[in-house]
């Protein structure tokens, strides 16, 4: 499949640009496992890299041109000069990989011009992080050609400050490692605080389950302002509790920090999610190597109840996912990504599959929703050099 795509993406940018590329590069969507809004409050996450991907034939230029195309969205390359990168000036999807580049250009790393091509099997739109993978395959592209000796880390820093501050998206860090880190049959627990890692073994098909990916076909943007309130309202829930972050208030100290803030239901409420919500991602990883992996089901479903109703961001569709599945027999299932939208995740006995699968299209039909895409989420590799 492989070979295949890069073939077909040497192929499209020779056709446009009139040259062979100097390489083309992968860069993969991501399921959150467990660990939900997390990330930007210094938090723990618990990423898994999907088999879909962001491709990109690219070649140097050394004449401050940065030329972009995808073969997934109508019209020709779009031109611009590296020299005139500006944040905010961008609103179209350009600007991902336009910000990578004036990201590394800021950091002073000496990148002139590049051509650039692309094509992505990653659902837009669907909480599975295209954008970071946009960001990420141009990232790593990018480092390569030039020889910036950047780390899988380093990069994922580099494409988080390009969409939070060129794109003018308030993300985590959890989107880009996940793409820039990932290893096959892995789940990453992520301290995003320091960075610091641990890839966990997570191969569901070898114990008799599946997880799958239920995507509402809801779409949503994270630069909306919805994902914005959220984050500001955590930020004030650290100040208020005199702590740098919302990581910092222990479990056990989760009551009486509620107290503390009085009246601030709203504040209250995402405080109460964060320091729960990390506290979930430590139980899964403790279940999963003490090989334990169905107990997980249960954690799950508690995260998508404190999404629901702490944090509000869930959706009808979401919620039917989530309620449909574990009345048909799933073990356990949530929402997954940004919120308002986009994807549940459904952990599942092997034999239960089909069962659930026609249980949750059903009550899409009866509910009116738009049909449901569903496919099995299986851990795969990281970003990485295809030829």
């Amino acid at each position: 499949m492989e070979e295949e795509a890069i073939r077909r993406i040497r192929e499209g940018f020779t056709a446009l640009y009139g040259a062979e590329p100097e390489g083309g590069w992968a860069a993969p969507g991501r399921v959150n496992l467990i660990g939900e809004h997390t990330d930007y409050n210094d938090g723990f996450v618990m990423p898994f890299a999907l088999p879909h991907v962001t491709v990109a034939a690219v070649a140097r230029r050394e004449d401050g041109v940065l030329r972009l195309h995808s073969a997934d969205v109508p019209g020709g390359p779009v031109e611009l000069r590296v020299d005139d990168l500006t944040p905010g000036s961008d609103k179209d999807w350009t600007a991902y990989p336009a910000g990578v580049v004036w990201a590394l250009r800021e950091a002073g790393h000496a990148v002139t011009g590049a051509d650039v091509h692309l094509t992505s099997t990653v659902p837009s739109g669907a909480g599975l992080s295209s954008s970071a993978a946009l960001e990420v395959v141009v990232a790593l592209a990018l480092n390569d050609l030039c020889a910036l000796g950047l780390k899988g880390w380093q990069l994922a820093r580099l494409c988080q400050r390009a969409e939070n501050v060129y794109v003018g998206a308030p993300t985590g860090i959890m989107d880009q490692t996940a793409s820039a880190c990932c290893e096959a049959g892995h789940a990453l627990f992520l301290d995003t605080r320091d960075l610091s890692q641990r890839q966990i073994p997570f191969d569901l098909a070898a114990e008799g389950m599946r997880l799958l990916v239920v995507d509402t076909r809801v779409k949503h943007a994270h630069s909306d302002g919805e994902y914005g309130k959220r984050r500001a309202g955590c930020e004030k829930g650290a100040a208020l509790l005199g702590v740098d972050a919302l990581r910092d208030v222990p479990y056990a100290d989760l009551e009486a920090a509620l107290e503390r803030l009085g009246d601030e239901e709203e504040v209250r409420r995402l405080v109460r999610h964060i320091v729960t919500e990390n506290q979930r991602v430590e139980r899964v990883v403790s279940l999963l190597e003490s090989g334990d992996t169905r107990a997980i089901g249960p954690v799950l479903t508690e995260g998508h109840a404190s999404l629901r109703d702490d944090f509000r961001i869930s959706c009808p569709e979401l919620d039917t996912i989530v309620d449909t599945s574990l009345s048909a027999g799933a073990l356990g299932a949530r929402m997954t990504g940004g919120g308002f939208g986009g994807s549940a995740i459904v952990l599942a006995e092997e034999a239960d599959v089909d069962t659930i699968t026609k249980a949750v299209e059903k009550a899409f039909a009866t509910a009116g929703f738009k049909t449901p895409r569903v496919f099995e989420a299986v851990p795969s590799a990281g970003a990485r050099r295809l030829a």
